[in-house]
């Protein structure tokens, strides 16, 4: 293990990490909320400066990185981003504790959505800007971002976006990793800054634009209104939203196949049918099991579409109360929670290509148990998928599930419903925000203890990072000398 390393990089993030909060601050001053609010960024800023300029003012011997150390500093610095930016939170009096604080922007970066929160139109613009701002940083992740800036780090670059980018495959678009990551970035921003103009142009306030633009470009949630979207009585504002978000949940490397003209090669990609296909069985059973409450199927179909495009996205804006909905429709939702966006999106979930490779390892192996020695591979848009890489899937998902198990017995200590428990460690695990019961549209997290409250956004941390950082970092092996 390469500590030195670990530490370097560890501050040289943590120097753009204090950029960063300098542009809430801006928004702070624009709105003329008072020196207190704007000092409060500023020294967040400077606690990050000073942490970073600590971390990395001597440049280590050994510069080599590799698989571990990357995911060690991917761990490393989500947890220390989430406690940094927590700071104006705790500072502000906007949260009453570093916990809740750290439970908030833990949800932010992971683009959970899940808070504590009960009034947010009560908060400050500065606030309400950062907590949206945070979705935008974590949607492709704020080590993405600093790759971008950072020249003549390819070698070692893929092993730490390997760790952060979203999905069980990693590929690179171009022939550099740096290259890779700025390409991404400019595709995302560009989206977000288009779904920006549509919404204002729709008749949304500018400053709710960016907030609900970046909340969905990351697949995030937080809103700026207690009652989220369904503030915004505008079913054109609710079918941009939806839309957007589901156009956030398809891997970026796709678009990048449709900016080079292959369009046959973008819609006859397996996994964007098959997530395509989900949505549509999803928005139709629902529908159907809905269709007795509603008397205008126009504003049936625009509600429960929406509501499928933000779970299944895990982004967990709202427009209706599904708590209320029926039970079926519930156990579709929760469903679509646990499979989730594509890989290599902003959406959080197992992702709909490992369901699509499971799915199909399933098929393959009854066909050899009906046909013993028969050869039934694998296959991808019509690639063989290695037997390293099937069981590396299913490795994940046993630990994905036995974590799962651990977090919901460790929340059933501290939820009084089997159904608020169960959906909590949903929400939070496969970074949704929003679930049933008392977690649900119309309730938050803030009744859960400080220890549990910890416990969930460690959750939310591990299942944005796809369990492996959290894991290495936490083993005492990782930090043995080698």
């Amino acid at each position: 293990m390469n500590r030195s390393i670990i530490v370097y990089v560890t501050g040289r993030f943590l120097l753009l990490f204090a950029a960063l909060l300098l542009i809430p601050l801006v928004v702070s001053i624009l709105y003329a909320e008072g020196i207190g609010l704007a000092l409060n960024f500023l020294v967040s800023s400077a606690i990050s400066l000073g942490l970073g300029l600590a971390l990395s003012y001597k440049k280590p011997k050994e510069e080599g990185l590799f698989a571990r150390e990357g995911l060690v500093i991917c761990a490393l610095i989500w947890i220390l981003m989430s406690f940094i930016g927590a700071l104006p939170l705790v500072f502000s009096k906007t949260v009453s504790s570093l916990v809740d604080g750290f439970f908030e922007m833990s949800s932010g970066f992971t683009t959970t959505g899940a808070s504590i929160m009960q009034q947010v139109e009560n908060l400050p613009h500065s606030i309400l800007f950062w907590r949206s701002f945070s979705h935008l940083i974590g949607g492709m992740g704020v080590l993405v971002f600093a790759l971008t800036l950072m020249p003549k780090v390819d070698a070692e670059a893929v092993h730490i976006m390997k760790a952060e980018v979203p999905g069980p495959v990693f590929g690179k678009l171009k022939s550099s990793i740096v290259s890779t990551a700025r390409l991404l970035y400019i595709i995302y921003l560009v989206m977000t800054a288009v779904l920006i103009v549509v919404l204002a142009l729709l008749g949304m306030p500018f400053f709710d634009a960016v907030c609900h633009a970046f909340g969905a470009a990351g697949t995030g949630g937080f809103g700026i209104k207690n009652n989220s979207i369904a503030y915004y009585n505008s079913s054109a504002i609710h079918i941009v939203l939806a839309v957007a978000m589901l156009l956030f949940g398809i891997n970026f490397n796709l678009y990048y196949i449709l900016l080079l003209k292959k369009v046959k090669q973008f819609f006859s990609d397996e996994e964007l049918k098959t997530y395509f296909a989900i949505v549509l069985v999803a928005v139709v059973l629902i529908s159907l099991n809905l269709y007795n409450q509603y008397k205008n199927i126009g504003i049936l179909i625009r509600d429960v579409f929406f509501t499928v495009s933000s779970l299944i996205t895990t982004t967990g804006y709202s427009t209706v109360n599904f708590n209320t909905w029926p039970v079926f429709s519930k156990a579709v939702l929760i469903i679509l929670m646990f499979i989730g966006g594509m890989a290599g999106s902003t959406a959080g979930g197992l992702k709909v290509l490992r369901v699509l490779i499971y799915s199909k390892s399933a098929r393959a192996e009854q066909k050899r148990q009906r046909e013993p020695g028969r050869i039934a591979p694998v296959t991808i848009n019509g690639k063989t998928v290695s037997a390293d890489v099937i069981r590396s899937m299913l490795t994940y998902l046993t630990i994905y599930l036995g974590i799962f198990m651990l977090l919901l017995m460790l929340v059933s200590l501290d939820s009084q419903d089997f159904g608020t428990a169960f959906s909590a460690v949903v929400a939070s695990f496969n970074n949704i925000g929003p679930g049933i019961g008392q977690v649900g549209p119309d309730g938050n997290f803030s009744h859960f203890t400080p220890i549990i409250k910890l416990v969930l956004s460690l959750g939310m941390i591990a299942g944005r990072l796809e369990i492996w950082p959290v894991i290495i970092l936490l083993s005492r092996k990782t930090w043995h000398k080698t």
